[in-house]
């Protein structure tokens, strides 16, 4: 079973996390950001990963600290279950309808964490939630889950939308990548031999 358990205690955050990239799509999240559950929520569910994180983070301040630390955890979680990378299909690319938005994510399991983003969220906020921490999420996660990631807005006008589209495509994207290859199981993705 590819899966793996995280804690990071700081004095900002306390967060248990638990990934199984093999899972059925449940999750289990209380992370304090309710936009934050509800978004990692629907990542578990479109990426078939079983995913619970519980978070007490300082809140009090803004929601920065726990979206970000989470973000570290997850990648942190997708490193440690993914291991060597042996048989997986490493590319992964979907674009993505949600509503009038229109979003499209690439990922490669490189081994070198990249993110090229290219969204535009027209409101700085969704409810209570800053919208400018779903680049600081997506950023954290792809530097500790050492993937690349690109993700282009080709379409929309609502922020719900496109930011809900955005964790709904990179969920469908990893699902492709993290997928074993059976015709090259136990091989390395790589000419190197390594990621």
């Amino acid at each position: 079973m590819r899966s793996a358990s995280i804690t990071r205690k700081t004095g900002e955050t306390d967060i248990s996390l638990t990934l199984n990239l093999d899972g059925k799509g449940e999750s289990s999240l209380s992370t304090g950001c309710g936009f934050l559950d509800h978004m990692l929520t629907l990542f578990a569910k479109h990426g078939r990963f079983d995913l619970t994180v519980t978070c007490k983070g300082d809140t009090w301040v803004d929601d920065h600290h726990t979206v970000e630390d989470i973000g570290i955890c997850l990648g942190d979680a997708f490193a440690q279950a993914l291991g060597d990378l042996r048989g997986v299909q490493r590319y992964g690319s979907v674009t993505l309808p949600m509503d009038e938005a229109l979003i499209l994510t690439a990922v490669d399991l490189s081994g070198r964490g990249m993110l090229c983003c290219d969204l535009d969220i027209p409101t700085e906020k969704v409810g209570t939630f800053d919208t400018e921490l779903t680049e600081e999420f997506l950023l954290a996660f792809v530097r500790r889950a050492n993937l690349t990631l690109h993700i282009r807005q080709l379409a929309g006008k609502n922020s719900h939308h496109i930011i809900e589209g955005t964790f709904k495509s990179l969920a469908r994207s990893l699902r492709q990548a993290v997928a074993i290859d059976p015709a090259c199981a136990g091989e390395i993705p790589s000419t190197k031999g390594v990621l």
